[in-house]
């Protein structure tokens, strides 16, 4: 049965005995609603920690005020179910009010890496990302943390941070998991139509299109993210929010792809915005 913590001081408490034990310690950091993606992430965990504690904290701050805060799906119960079905020891849930007893005083700050793709579109999101994951690192202390490499920019952004505050602790990405179609998962897959979940298969097949491209000596960023908006025009009905190839993890714009970029996609729904992306490397630079 996973042991379900609410409050920061219990969590601390199970730390500093788990340390006294010389146990190391695997966080999966989640806003809930699981889904096997989630357990790919928590099977990593397992596989090289001796306690996994995943969180389950839609945080507010990350949420901008147009955006789906109050309709992000909270089923805590199903989730507590599925960490218990697979065998994970903790997971940490505080409401907002534990983790935000105050308006902060102390703000974080992200520079250049936060100006683009993402951070361009949701002002104050990777504020909110860090400054709640600087939290659970200092509450949980983990050796290792696990995230999924399809917000690919939050994973730049994370690594840097830990390397910046000095956080003793190894980030480990974790490759995208998707559906049997191709289709990345993701908890906002739930507010799809079935015409719109037919059709968001177009976002991976339009990454394949790039690669193809790029796999046959394609080096032009405007090349390659034109036949990707031309693939999506064609096959789905949703708005193309984003194309845009950036160097990776750097997140710097560029012209020709010389070394590592990775690829990110965004088309918004009637109610979902999905989100993908793809890491190139040119392996002769």
């Amino acid at each position: 049965m996973t042991v379900k913590v609410k409050t920061i001081k219990e969590m601390q408490s199970i730390v500093k005995s788990l340390k006294i034990e010389l146990k190391s310690i695997g966080l999966v950091p989640t806003m809930g609603a699981l889904h096997e993606g989630h357990m790919t992430l928590m099977k990593r965990a397992q596989s090289e920690n001796d306690v996994v504690i995943a969180s389950v904290f839609v945080n507010p701050l990350q949420f901008g005020p147009n955006e789906d805060y109050e309709d992000y799906p909270r089923q805590l119960d199903l989730d507590l179910a599925f960490l218990t079905e697979h065998g994970i020891d903790y997971v940490f849930a505080p409401e907002p009010e534990e983790m935000y007893p105050h308006p902060l005083q102390i703000q974080l700050t992200v520079g250049a890496m936060a100006q683009v793709l993402e951070g361009a579109k949701r002002p104050g999101h990777f504020e909110g990302v860090v400054t709640v994951v600087n939290k659970l690192f200092n509450i949980i202390q983990p050796d290792k943390a696990y995230f999924g490499k399809k917000d690919a920019q939050q994973l730049a952004i994370i690594e840097q941070m830990v390397a910046e505050m000095n956080h003793p602790l190894k980030i480990v990405g974790i490759d995208i998991v998707r559906e049997s179609d191709g289709l990345a998962k993701s908890s906002r897959n739930v507010y799809l139509t079935e015409t719109e979940r037919n059709e968001a298969v177009a976002l991976s097949q339009s990454l394949q299109v790039a690669k193809s491209l790029f796999d046959n000596g394609e080096r032009n960023v405007e090349v390659i993210e034109s036949a990707i908006k031309d693939y999506l025009t064609q096959n789905t009905s949703g708005i193309i929010d984003e194309v845009a190839i950036y160097s990776y993890p750097e997140l710097k714009q560029v012209t020709l792809i010389e070394s590592q970029v990775f690829i990110s996609l965004a088309v918004k729904y009637s109610k979902a915005r999905l989100i993908d992306n793809m890491i190139l490397k040119d392996d002769n630079n």
